[in-house]
């Protein structure tokens, strides 16, 4: 009996053994709109997770329609939620403000950041017949928004800003069709934001001589947004680095999370955002250095990850 007692519990071990061994961790990760270069990142995460940890995380993507939402969903969410949004997003959603007026919750405090992703990024984007080179330079133009968008929002927001609403003309068309408008000389220029290098705009400099337009500090300053460098050599053409602005986003979890798991996403993250670069030049924008946009206070398990790697995190609270 004591043989047979010995056995079954040596089986019983090495199957609680095997287990542990092929214990996954799921996430949830809620990116945006299907067929948006954010919800294509989130695949590309989710791939890099998978094979960065040798399938002991495993990702779902799922489509939202915006940040707000993401945020928003905080209240419902178990664990394994894992959603992308700006930084002050998330201080207007703790601080119950604009959008979140009157809809503030206690979940909104446990809110945690994890990393930096890839900025949105303002891009005017010129005909380079123009001879513009600067947002004065704009006046007398006929100039594509498109709507709906962040980057026609903010657009229209610094025509008005900077007194050019009443000397450019606004082209009455989708921002689908901008490279093909530019180059038909339908239009002098357009406006668009995401993650660089971003595709209209890759397309547009490899069919048309075209002129990335730079900001100068003070004008980034009356913006308030946050400044950033698209460096020479980003698109075909560009001698010279670009300045304008961006609006940080990063990849949150909540405080439901725990340690170990909100340190293995970070590490992996890291440790596989050279490869994914390989291959989706956007993660080359991430660095070291986006940390300092990181308003919202870390997870303690990417804290951990970020002592370890010797990563600053002063932009951040603890």
């Amino acid at each position: 009996m004591s043989a047979l007692i010995r056995i079954v519990a040596t089986a019983i071990a090495v199957g609680v053994v095997a287990g542990a061994a092929s214990a996954e961790t799921r996430v949830t990760y809620k990116s945006a709109k299907s067929g948006s270069s954010y919800y294509q990142m989130g695949v590309e995460l989710a791939e890099a997770m998978k094979a960065g940890s040798g399938g002991d995380i495993s990702v779902t993507v799922e489509e939202s329609q915006g940040s707000v939402q993401n945020v928003m969903e905080v209240r419902a969410r178990g664990a394994d939620y894992v959603f992308t949004t700006p930084p002050s997003l998330v201080g207007l959603a703790q601080e119950g403000k604009a959008m979140f007026e009157d809809k503030s919750v206690p979940a909104f405090d446990e809110i945690r950041a994890l990393f930096p992703i890839p900025s949105l990024t303002m891009h005017f984007v010129m005909a380079q017949e123009t001879g513009a080179t600067g947002l004065a330079d704009l006046e007398g133009t006929t100039i594509l928004l498109g709507k709906g968008s962040f980057g026609a929002t903010e657009g229209e927001k610094y025509l008005d800003m900077f007194g050019l609403t009443e000397s450019v003309e606004i082209a009455d068309a989708e921002l689908s069709n901008a490279v093909a408008a530019l180059k038909n000389g339908q239009i002098d220029g357009f406006v668009t934001a995401g993650s660089f290098p971003a595709p209209n705009v890759v397309e547009a400099a490899a069919s048309t001589p075209v002129t990335l337009l730079s900001l100068t500090d003070e004008q980034i300053e009356e913006t308030g947004r946050t400044r950033l460098v698209i460096p020479a050599g980003t698109y075909a053409g560009q001698e010279e680095d670009i300045v304008t602005t961006s609006l940080p986003v990063a990849a949150f979890t909540t405080t439901k999370m725990d340690e170990e798991t909100a340190y293995q996403l970070t590490k992996t993250y890291w440790e596989n955002k050279e490869r994914m670069a390989d291959t989706s030049p956007w993660w080359g924008g991430v660095t070291a250095e986006l940390m300092s946009n990181i308003t919202t206070e870390l997870h303690p398990g990417a804290v951990r990850y970020y002592e370890e790697a010797g990563i600053p995190t002063d932009g951040s609270t603890k």
